[in-house]
């Protein structure tokens, strides 16, 4: 849980938005999104730095040479120019930071659009967020994106109606830990939204058996390429899934557009585990919700339907 400081730092950040001319709730979430990504790539890329400097190993920086990328180097500088590098290298650097065009990232970063309207605007929201950032530190065990965002969704109309409801932190590691998924699972989430099941398991096998998947070659494959599965019918959701999962290592998860319950997800006996919270308030299009599913559970309730999904998709 965010504490109501941090609370109150956000809904600023919020208002800096509105009264800087950007109105619209989802875009102010997704570019608040694409700051924290990128604020967050600068710390992954320094902390494998150090890392690599530690056991004696070359490393090439995300950023190669150009090291105004980098939110520690161009939040320094003048307002113009921070604007300026934000527009015309930040953010096309990150839409194509991954090689493979067919990536879940590259698909959901191609159609992103920095939509931040003034200098003055974003070096008031730069500042603001390294605020929060700093009183998050002194937080233990504090999931900074996933508060921040559930914070930010309860504050969308449509949240509810969507079924867009983040599952809480404790919640999602309570069930990681319970299921204790191996080294050689299948994942799914069905459901996905910003991929917090995926990134919560894929957090717990690197603890638990960091040495064994990331110095095995074939394990390491598979983690970053074969594991991790999720669907959702939100691009703006798979967006954020997507940069979520890459911020936490994992380098080329299956992050998909897709319904679920429709006959456009033709998944039988496929994965080792399901990890999800099942949408309890989904909006249903009943006549195209697969007849497989509606031979089990004849209902309109969307998580019963989830239910029997799970059941028909795990080996």
């Amino acid at each position: 849980m965010l504490s109501n400081e941090l609370k109150n730092k956000i809904d600023k950040v919020w208002e800096m938005f509105w009264t800087g001319g950007l109105t619209n709730s989802l875009d102010v979430i997704e570019q608040i999104t694409y700051l924290m990504f990128i604020r967050d790539l600068d710390t992954v890329d320094a902390d494998r730095e150090k890392a690599s400097n530690m056991l004696g190993l070359p490393y090439q920086s995300i950023y190669g040479e150009n090291k105004k990328l980098k939110w520690s180097v161009f939040r320094d500088f003048p307002a113009e120019e921070m604007y300026e590098i934000m527009q015309n290298q930040v953010f096309p650097f990150i839409k194509n930071l991954h090689g493979d065009s067919k990536s879940a990232y590259s698909k959901y970063m191609s159609d992103a659009i920095f939509k931040i309207p003034t200098p003055q605007l974003l070096e008031k929201i730069v500042t603001a967020l390294d605020e929060i950032y700093e009183n998050t530190g002194k937080e233990i065990e504090v999931d900074t994106k996933g508060d921040v965002y559930e914070h930010l969704l309860s504050k969308l109309s449509s949240a509810g109606t969507n079924g867009q409801f983040r599952t809480p932190r404790h919640i999602i590691q309570m069930m990681v830990e319970l299921l204790n998924p191996g080294m050689d699972e299948v994942i799914c989430d069905p459901a996905c939204g910003t991929s917090g099941f995926l990134v919560a398991a894929a957090e717990y096998m690197k603890k638990k058996y960091h040495d064994d998947i990331f110095y095995n070659k074939e394990r390491k494959e598979h983690y970053n390429n074969q594991m991790f599965h999720g669907f959702d019918m939100d691009r703006t959701m798979l967006r954020i899934g997507a940069m979520n999962m890459m911020t936490h290592g994992i380098e080329n998860p299956d992050i998909q557009y897709r319904d679920s319950l429709s006959d456009q997800n033709p998944d039988h006996e496929k994965y080792s585990m399901i990890l999800a919270n099942p949408p309890f308030k989904g909006s249903l299009d009943y006549d195209i919700v697969s007849s497989d599913l509606l031979k089990i559970a004849k209902t309109k309730k969307t998580e019963l339907l989830f239910l029997v999904l799970f059941l028909r998709m795990l080996k």
